[in-house]
């Protein structure tokens, strides 16, 4: 596996004077997809090309941004920042940092011949090749108190009831790192036949807890012996962050769901963390729903193109032709869609 290119930008481009207050913004935050860990872990997991655009002066970093050229035989070609997660794009001290950084990614772009380049932003970037933008999902966040039982009585009395009548079906919760991955991932293949996407590699999982080491665990939630869901947990930069989770859906009457993600918040609470990220959701959606029962609230998610040819929407999953591979996807035999679906769905951005 190649090493991750560095494109290093010579911060005298921008002029000597305008240094000192380059150096003194954030105008573009750091985000939990600028952790090194992130780009480190999805080269080894999906094993494509990552390049690093990178801007400092004197040792200080004025700016980044992490990219794969996610590719496949059915789709082409895509420049991302990030693929997997739900955020990425271009983190610097203001604008014209962040310009010169979008201008590279956008040069590297023609050069690979990709047909778009994705950035996963939270804020906005004015810049004239950014020509397509995506506002129609939010991130769902909540603020985590200092203890759990301030969590608990922070909740309405419905969901109070209902994480109580989920504990009344003999549920086991266990945690731990590549000995529960067999267990997660069965759950996890069969959640992803049954809503009609192709399912990741066990290599992404491996990777992901490998390179984050303790700031990654696993949770299964077993009733009788058997796994009937599961989440994958990423802690640090005082956020806990919820990449993948899943439950078997002839379990959804026993409040398996409601009864782990009670346990998720409190995990999070307990490493120190101060926000819970749900992940994203379209507004209005089950999901949001879900999501908001909890406390959390939305926060935007800006996602930005440099469009070369095609259309983002040829990816979206609501699209016709999507929906009818998404009904065919769900009719398979879930053996079949664990070893077929992570060759596909390593070229999808």
């Amino acid at each position: 596996m190649s090493e991750t290119e560095t494109i290093q930008l010579e911060s005298e481009s921008f002029g000597q004077d305008e240094v000192s207050d380059l150096t003194q913004g954030n105008r573009f935050p750091l985000l939990a997809a600028h952790r090194a860990e992130w780009l480190e872990s999805l080269k080894a997991g999906y094993r494509h090309r990552s390049f690093l655009i990178r801007t400092s002066h004197q040792g200080t970093t004025l700016g980044e941004l992490p990219l794969m050229l996610v590719s496949g035989p059915i789709f082409g070609k895509f420049l991302c920042s990030l693929p997997y997660i739900n955020t990425g794009g271009a983190w610097a001290t203001n604008d014209r940092v962040a310009h010169a950084l979008v201008d590279q990614a956008c040069t590297l772009a023609d050069q690979t011949d990709a047909k778009y380049l994705e950035l996963r932003h939270e804020v906005p970037l004015q810049h004239p090749l950014l020509n397509f933008e995506r506002t129609d999902k939010v991130h769902m966040r909540l603020e985590l108190p200092a203890s759990d039982a301030e969590l608990d009585k922070s909740f309405k009395s419905k969901l109070r009831s209902q994480v109580r009548k989920s504990g009344t079906h003999n549920h086991e919760i266990r945690w731990g790192g590549r000995e529960l991955l067999a267990a997660f991932y069965s759950v996890f293949a069969t959640n992803m036949r049954d809503l009609g996407t192709p399912v990741f590699s066990v290599r992404l999982f491996e990777s992901i807890l490998d390179v984050f080491q303790s700031d990654a665990e696993i949770c299964v939630l077993e009733n009788g012996g058997q796994p009937v869901a599961g989440a994958l947990l990423v802690h640090g930069i005082k956020t806990t962050e919820i990449p993948s989770a899943s439950t078997l859906r002839s379990w959804n009457h026993t409040g398996a769901n409601m009864w782990m993600y009670r346990h998720l918040l409190q995990r999070a609470i307990e490493r120190g963390s101060e926000t819970f990220d749900f992940g994203r959701s379209s507004v209005g959606s089950g999901t949001y729903k879900f999501k908001a029962q909890w406390g959390a609230k939305p926060h935007p998610a800006v996602w930005q193109y440099y469009v070369r040819k095609g259309s983002v929407e040829d990816m979206r999953p609501d699209s016709a032709k999507n929906q009818r591979l998404i009904k065919t996807w769900q009719k398979l035999p879930v053996w079949l869609t664990r070893l077929i679906g992570p060759s596909i769905v390593r070229g999808i951005p």
